[in-house]
């Protein structure tokens, strides 16, 4: 497991500051479904006439699905995930190659009918993927555009197969002596998922592959389209100009101007003469690039234009946008027709057939009638208006009344999805997190195990979080954030250690109750249970062939010097999983991370094959799951004065200052208190600088003073055992509380607590 040195490794021997961060995507039920917003569709259809067509749809939750369709249904047949961000685009090349682009700023291919392994991912971009196009006939060739203004074009299958065996890992070889190390462990499995050497713009594929680069945009790009030969590429975004382009050499061809706001989606006809484009100034706009002017422009919707699709023969244009409408237009005679309305804003749509398919911001996709061979069919129902060529023109001249009415009221059919999480509060124990989804549900999440505990169903979510507030004081030891319509929980060194609870108190049976738990080891140790399983099978059957093993022992002892390491010597270096720690295999979670090479990537838990090591994961996390160590932490003590109570009687002895765990419970200082006034001499568990115990061995939580002589049987003076309580503010503390908790709450200052004791009269 030692790091090897290589050219692409020298970064790390001095590692930059900003550690690699691991997060875990949860699911909620079931994996059939998206839960955010689909930014994208590509219809698949069959070669052979009673084949199956297939749907693939990329979504806001950072994967894309492949739907299998029947008449009425479409089932879920496919997921494919490897992205770290949303996915904005997706076209299809060739017989079934699929390719991605995401705000993570790659480019994905995959294989359209596998499993959904990803087959190669190209870095290029400096910025989000906002937009492909291909091109229908020449099946290699695809655009790429993003909002650092690049655009660039790619030959897929040169981009896909690499010029030398040795010069990047595919899925059929292994990185075994890239390195020029024998003892590298094969690394098959996540090679696909991410070139060797991570790329920054503009510098050449690890495989010697450059994408022709087409230089000229100074803002963001956000549409992009190609004709069937790919001999013509059409680009917009926020300068307001449709740019054309020659694909084959990334020159600029000409500008055209006439929109007042981003261009958000283009169209080419097949033959690359006329060219339609949507834009934020809500205008449709019809550009005869032969005459390089524009021939029409179409004021249909009330707001931004976002989608665009044509019939095969370019005489009709379907749109959607902002105003949660879908229109149908006659491109000569400027006839329109409301076909439906939607909830949402409509993001794209893929025409198949008689009927369109229709993404909106929600996670649900709908199949609506089109009749996209005939759309004439449509217009002999009446209820059509004329669109206007001015914006501002748009009282429309509708022939019947001054709104249009929805050809059509309900869809086809529709794929659903799961609603996407929108709000959400991290409660004081620092182990649950309620969320509200977009259907108004709330629930509560244990992120220890990635699983609902509560469904609360639709109830106020204020109410509900005021009802669970608890007095506790826990540090923060992990960030959540909703961006992909579930939690998605990060964890970052240190802080992520900075937590720590009594195996009692997450009612861990079999482990001493005084023994501390930390909740980032724990929880990274059962999401890499299904890893270190399969890690263990794998050495233990290379250990024969490979003559010596490696351990993680190397990874610190080479990657950090200088810095301090903390041995969690509590817990012996114990793989077993808790339950309190035990995730779903059912609805396994999704790790996003990074390791020394090759980007960030994404995988379900239960998919890791063991063969990922610190090329793939940060080294932080492999210290603490293989080696059991923790990196230095801060604010894991709590100082404290101990006073009597004004006008008590009772005096002990103490050493000025004393200092605890922060999640010591005051019963034990009680204990402490009590032990004091019974024997006349300290017990060992208090040291001379009154700090609550050194080491490991007689600290405080450990057999904090009381808890040794409860331990070994009643001692004399138990019978004598006097009643304290411990109060601060002049507030008697619950036994219960941890110093943390009383510090935060009752204390409430930034000064050392002082705690005062008195004896109870009358007992």
């Amino acid at each position: 497991m030692h790091r090897v040195g290589s050219a692409g490794n020298n970064a790390n021997s001095n590692r930059p500051r900003k550690e690699k961060r691991l997060t875990y995507v949860l699911n909620d039920t079931d994996d059939k479904k998206h839960c955010a917003g689909i930014n994208c569709l590509a219809v698949l259809k069959s070669s052979v006439s009673d084949g199956c067509n297939y749907l693939f749809t990329g979504s806001r939750d950072g994967t894309l699905k492949r739907w299998a369709l029947g008449e009425d249904a479409a089932t879920c047949s496919a997921t494919f995930e490897s992205h770290v961000d949303w996915v904005n685009d997706t076209v299809i090349v060739g017989d079934n190659t699929l390719v991605s682009c995401s705000s993570d700023t790659t480019l994905k291919t995959w294989n359209c009918l596998s499993d959904g392994t990803c087959t190669r991912t190209l870095r290029q971009h400096s910025d989000y993927v906002t937009c492909l196009a291909a091109a229908e006939k020449n099946t290699n060739v695809v655009a790429s555009g993003g909002l650092g203004g690049e655009v660039f074009v790619w030959d897929i299958e040169a981009a896909v197969t690499p010029l030398s065996k040795s010069s990047d890992a595919m899925e059929d070889d292994c990185s075994n002596g890239i390195n020029g190390s024998a003892n590298s462990i094969p690394m098959s499995s996540l090679r696909p998922i991410s070139s060797s050497n991570s790329i920054t713009a503009h510098t050449a594929q690890s495989h010697g592959y450059v994408p022709i680069s087409a230089k000229g945009h100074k803002e963001s790009v956000y549409a992009l389209a190609m004709n069937d030969s790919g001999t013509l590429l059409v680009s917009g975004g926020t300068e307001k100009v449709v740019r054309v382009w020659d694909p084959r050499t990334g020159s600029k061809t000409m500008k055209l101007r006439g929109h007042t706001d981003n261009i958000r989606t283009l169209l080419l006809d097949s033959t690359g003469r006329y060219c339609l484009s949507g834009s934020s100034d809500s205008m449709i706009r019809l550009w005869d690039l032969g005459q390089q002017r524009c021939v029409h422009s179409y004021a249909v919707h009330t707001d931004s234009v976002w989608a665009l699709a044509s019939t095969p023969t370019f005489s009709h244009v379907y749109s959607g946008g902002r105003d949660l409408s879908l229109y149908l237009t006659d491109l000569t005679t400027r006839e329109s027709l409301l076909l439906c309305t939607k909830e949402h804003p409509i993001l794209q749509l893929a025409l198949h057939d008689d009927s369109i398919w229709v993404a909106t911001t929600d996670s649900s996709v709908h199949r609506w009638p089109a009749e996209g061979r005939n759309p004439q069919k449509i217009f002999q129902r009446g209820g059509s208006f004329l669109a206007g060529n001015l914006s501002f023109s748009r009282a429309r001249v509708s022939l019947e009344g001054s709104t249009p009415t929805p050809v059509y009221k309900e869809p086809i059919f529709t794929i659903t999805g799961t609603p996407a999480i929108v709000q959400h509060e991290i409660l004081n124990n620092r182990r649950h997190v309620l969320t509200k989804d977009t259907a108004g549900s709330v629930k509560l999440w244990e992120i220890t195990r990635g699983v609902v505990i509560e469904d609360y169903g639709q109830v106020s979510f204020d109410e509900k979080k005021e009802q669970l507030f608890e007095m506790v004081s826990i540090p923060a030891w992990f960030t959540v954030d909703t961006r992909l319509g579930s939690l998605s929980v990060h964890l970052d060194t240190p802080q992520c250690f900075s937590a720590e609870m009594y195996s009692a108190d997450l009612n861990i049976t079999g482990k001493p109750e005084d023994d501390k738990v930390n909740l980032a080891r724990e929880t990274l140790k059962g999401l890499l249970a299904h890893w270190m399983t399969k890690r263990r099978q794998r050495l233990g059957s290379q250990a024969s062939a490979n003559g010596d093993v490696l351990t993680g022992k190397d990874i610190t002892s080479r990657s950090l010097p200088h810095s301090r390491i903390e041995v969690d010597g509590n817990a012996e270096n114990d793989s077993m999983v808790y339950p309190p720690f035990e995730f779903s295999i059912v609805s396994p979670p999704s790790i996003i991370t990074e390791g020394s090479q090759g980007g960030p990537w994404r995988k379900k838990i239960t998919e890791l094959d063991g063969t990922e090591d610190e090329k793939d994961f940060p080294w932080w996390v492999l210290d603490c799951v293989l080696n059991n160590r923790l990196p230095p932490r801060e604010n894991t003590k709590c100082s404290f004065y101990l006073h009597p109570c004004e006008g008590s009687n009772v005096q002990i002895l103490t050493q000025g200052k004393l200092s605890a765990p922060r999640i010591l419970r005051i019963h034990k200082v009680v204990n402490y208190v009590i032990e004091k006034m019974v024997l006349d001499k300290p017990i060992d568990s208090v040291n001379t600088d009154g700090t609550f115990a050194p080491g490991l061995g007689g600290q405080l939580q450990h057999s904090a003073v009381g808890d040794g002589s409860f331990r070994s049987g009643l001692k004399p003076w138990q019978k004598l055992r006097p009643s304290i309580e411990i109060l601060c503010n002049n507030q008697v503390l619950s036994p219960d509380m941890s110093l943390a908790t009383v510090r935060a709450y009752v204390w409430k200052k930034p000064e050392d607590l002082i705690l005062n004791y008195r004896v109870i009269q009358g007992r």
